[in-house]
């Protein structure tokens, strides 16, 4: 896909976005997709273009929620310090589970990623300021930086596409570099990258601690936008979701993951609704239970896409064009520029 296709198509979703507020669309639930865009952007990161399964991924998310909660009901933080206090939680949590789990490989990575994932949802079980199976409730969203006054909902949702947004560009950024080059290197040849005198251990710890300090920012700006933090968003559930998200959307495609969001956090949040119309337009009452079996549906799908479509929403469609201008998905007339993997682009 071409540099202008790739803008245009960006500048029209943040078009659509910008104008959320003013179309009768409740911008709570956005600014909830908004974040979930990013988590599942940052996993993608680890996953797409290093090949690390990590299926922890909540721990960052939730413990930074909690830690950013905390810090503004509790402590009077802003909420720009919370942000950052919660980014840096994540990092540091990245930078200890990193540590341990990358030494191994393959399902013994993801296994120690999950067990350590769990220690730390026990943990915040059982802590006193998060409110155990109540979660942390009532978290104000305070002023952001002393004149933004957060607790208009229109406000909130710009500053979280704000900083969705950049994060976003950070992550593309980030894939596009020299850095970049090397983790998806690894994913394709570790052995190889290790011949050419990478060490790839540093490597994939830094990409690890940049993806769950991302995953922090994401928890972070979930539990000041939402106004609370729930074990839900550390529970192991959450890390498979955020798998699914990815898969959905497709795996190694910097739009995919937030295509996979949208379909996940629509699914969750508006098919009982639509059963409810289904049943009303067909007579069929059994489309009013849609809305209890959401995991069952959402189960289906992924394994819809595994069967049908390896590459996700957003890989067949990148595949799709590539076909219809000519040439192999990833594939060109030559050179090194051609032999990139063409989904990394979109």
């Amino acid at each position: 896909m071409s540099f202008k296709t790739r803008f245009f198509l960006y500048g029209l979703l943040l078009l659509g976005l910008l104008v959320v507020p003013f179309v009768g669309i409740y911008p709570v639930l956005i600014m909830k997709l908004l974040c979930f865009m990013l988590f599942a952007s940052a996993f993608n990161l680890l996953l797409g273009y290093t090949g690390l399964l990590s299926f922890g991924h909540a721990a960052f998310l939730g413990g930074s929620a909690y830690v950013a909660g905390h810090a503004i009901k509790a402590w009077g933080l802003p909420p720009e310090l919370a942000l950052l206090l919660g980014t840096a939680v994540g990092a540091l949590l990245g930078l200890v589970v990193g540590f341990v789990a990358i030494r191994r490989q393959g399902i013994y990575f993801t296994m120690i990623t999950l067990a350590l994932a769990q220690m730390l949802f026990f943990f915040f079980l059982q802590a006193p300021f998060t409110g155990g199976e109540d979660g942390l409730q009532g978290v104000p969203r305070g002023t952001l930086l002393g004149f933004i006054d957060l607790r208009d909902d229109v406000t909130m949702y710009y500053v979280t596409l704000a900083i969705v947004t950049a994060g976003v560009l950070f992550i593309m950024r980030v894939v596009h570099s020299p850095f970049g080059q090397v983790l998806q290197a690894i994913k394709e040849n570790e052995p190889r990258a290790i011949s050419l005198g990478y060490d790839t251990q540093r490597f994939k710890l830094l990409v690890f601690v940049l993806s769950a300090a991302l995953s922090g920012l994401a928890g972070s700006l979930k539990t000041v936008a939402m106004g609370f933090a729930t074990l839900t968003d550390v529970h192991w559930a959450m890390s498979g979701s955020v798998v699914l998200m990815t898969l959905v959307g497709g795996l190694g495609t910097l739009s995919g993951p937030l295509v996979g969001a949208a379909v996940v956090i629509a699914l969750e949040n508006k098919l009982g609704e639509v059963g409810h119309w289904l049943a009303q337009a067909t007579g069929i009452s059994w489309f009013d239970t849609l809305g209890e079996s959401v995991t069952m549906v959402t189960g289906l799908i992924f394994v819809i896409c595994v069967l049908a479509f390896r590459r996700g929403v957003m890989g067949e469609l990148i595949a799709l064009i590539e076909r219809l201008r000519g040439r192999k998905p990833g594939g060109g007339s030559g050179g090194a520029q051609a032999q990139r993997p063409a989904d990394q682009h979109a």
